[in-house]
């Protein structure tokens, strides 16, 4: 009778403990998911500050000034061209515009505002195919900087963090930021300074219908006027090297003129030296 009342008893607490655990595991899921968004808005806080903070934050201007190197699946192609990169912005990264001169004689500019892509020679102005100005709206739509700037701002917008990987031979924690539209960019910082050393994103390939990768790895980090720039940048398309570029020279806050980043101005210039 005993044995009854025992066997009884303990499977009436075994009935009656197993919703309370499950109660208990409902209501911890929110509070671990809400400090894990925070460990990562904590992790990209760090981040910024480690790359200058204010300073990083409220840039104006900026030249970057270098060698870039390209690729096909992965091997050399042997080409080289040196380069000279004009970034100007009046506030967040949207007002940003771009100017891109190649080659020694930097004859070829290439230019870059809100919605245009164009190309600028002696011979006049040509919109950049259609691919190439996509791939670079793509990727502007996808920096660190929108990231930090616009996307952490928006109502709706998650941030996860998915613990730590390696990059380049080193511990990276690894920090997920979502869209209220469901895009998403994956940002890797580095463990102990907190710098970024790689950033992914996928999108869809309209021609073969599935999704390719598209990352940055920075490395070579050195402070210019109290800001952390990467000297060396690697780019990868669904793990494939697609270019990498060496800086040899970065400034910051120059003050560039507005009519650096004119395309008629720059026509005419070109035109006027074509005609020499």
């Amino acid at each position: 009778m005993r044995l009854k009342t025992r066997f009884a008893t303990a499977l009436l607490v075994a009935t009656l403990a197993g919703p309370c655990v499950s109660v208990v595991k409902a209501q911890a899921a929110p509070a671990t998911d809400a400090s894990g968004e925070q460990k990562a808005r904590d992790l990209l806080d760090k981040m910024v500050i480690a790359l200058g903070g204010d300073g990083w934050l409220n840039r104006r201007d900026w030249l970057l000034e270098g060698q870039v190197g390209y690729f096909f699946r992965g091997a050399p192609t042997g080409a080289v061209t040196v380069f000279w990169d004009f970034h100007r912005q009046t506030g967040g990264p949207e007002t940003e515009v771009e100017r891109i001169e190649y080659t020694k004689k930097r004859d070829i500019v290439q230019m870059f505002t809100a919605n245009s892509a164009d190309e600028v020679t002696f011979r006049g102005k040509v919109a950049l195919p259609e691919d190439v100005s996509e791939d670079y709206f793509r990727r502007r739509k996808h920096s660190i900087e929108v990231v930090i700037h616009d996307w952490l701002k928006l109502p709706g917008t998650m941030v996860v963090f998915e613990g730590t990987t390696m990059v380049q031979r080193r511990v990276a924690d690894k920090v997920t930021v979502i869209s209220p539209t469901n895009d998403a960019i994956t940002i890797e910082l580095d463990a102990n300074s907190h710098l970024p050393l790689a950033r992914t994103f996928q999108y869809r390939n309209e021609k073969y219908k599935d999704f390719d990768i598209d990352r940055e790895e920075y490395d070579g980090y050195h402070s210019v006027q109290g800001i952390q720039t990467a000297y060396t940048v690697t780019r990868f398309r669904n793990g494939d090297m697609v270019n990498q570029k060496f800086y040899t020279d970065v400034k910051y806050n120059q003050n560039l003129s507005p009519d650096l980043f004119d395309i008629q101005a720059t026509i005419a210039a070109k035109q006027k030296v074509g005609k020499k």
